[in-house]
């Protein structure tokens, strides 16, 4: 109830007044049954922005740190969270990247729409980036179609870092829906899961228009983070 209550009262109507949202190619989202939606990654606002478009309920997966903070704060961020359809994620790795796909099967298994961004993490320049094999998993064992969307301006509405967005018309691109259905059974494969998430991340990249660059947004992240060798010198004294 909460969902609904803050996209069709509450934050909807208000976030759509205000930012006035270009919507192309929401007919490719199927009026029912499982689906899964993957998106390029350009900001916070993303998992806010792209679920008020889609008329159905659309769960994100979100950092399991916003559902753990503590007093009137962590309360109402839990809350909003909760509120927007998004589902605490572990994102350590390991087995906790497998109880991320269960929280996203359990989804599709009911019929529902699951959200993910291929790319694990906001893009930190804008471009696309490479996709982690997870949506391939997930739309294997589902046999959900992917309907890729690409998040058009957002980091001109709401650059990272950024705490209030920019007045900006919010512009989302729907693609046709990607049948995956020639390779049932092959889960687990990691060959036919790179080549299903390439696939997906093409798709992305043509309707974005975004340069790709094959490599993980993370492992530049982290090298982007790394002191160089001339910041780690220690001074020289006089």
């Amino acid at each position: 109830m909460l969902y609904w209550f803050l996209k069709y009262i509450v934050l909807g109507p208000w976030l759509k007044l205000v930012f006035r949202p270009k919507v192309e190619g929401r007919e490719h989202v199927p009026a029912t049954g499982p689906v899964i939606i993957a998106s390029n990654h350009l900001s916070f606002a993303d998992s806010i922005f792209m679920p008020l478009s889609v008329r159905r309920r659309v769960t994100f997966p979100a950092k399991a740190e916003y559902f753990t903070g503590k007093g009137i704060k962590g309360w109402l961020t839990k809350l909003f969270f909760a509120g927007t359809g998004q589902v605490p994620i572990d994102r350590s790795g390991g087995k906790a990247a497998r109880a991320a796909l269960e929280v996203g099967l359990k989804i599709l298994r009911e019929g529902g729409i699951f959200g993910i961004y291929p790319e694990g993490t906001r893009s930190p320049d804008g471009r696309l980036y490479r996709g982690k094999t997870g949506v391939a998993r997930l739309a294997l064992e589902s046999g959900a179609p992917v309907v890729p969307v690409a998040m058009m301006n957002m980091d001109k509405v709401q650059p990272i870092g950024q705490k209030l967005p920019n007045l900006k018309r919010v512009h989302i691109k729907f693609g046709p829906p990607l049948d995956f259905s020639r390779y049932a059974g092959m889960a687990g494969d990691r060959f036919i899961e790179r080549a299903v998430t390439d696939e997906i991340m093409y798709e992305l990249m043509t309707l974005s228009g975004r340069e790709y660059i094959d490599m993980y947004a993370q492992k530049v992240k982290s090298a982007s983070a790394q002191p160089s060798p001339q910041d780690s010198q220690e001074p020289v004294a006089a």
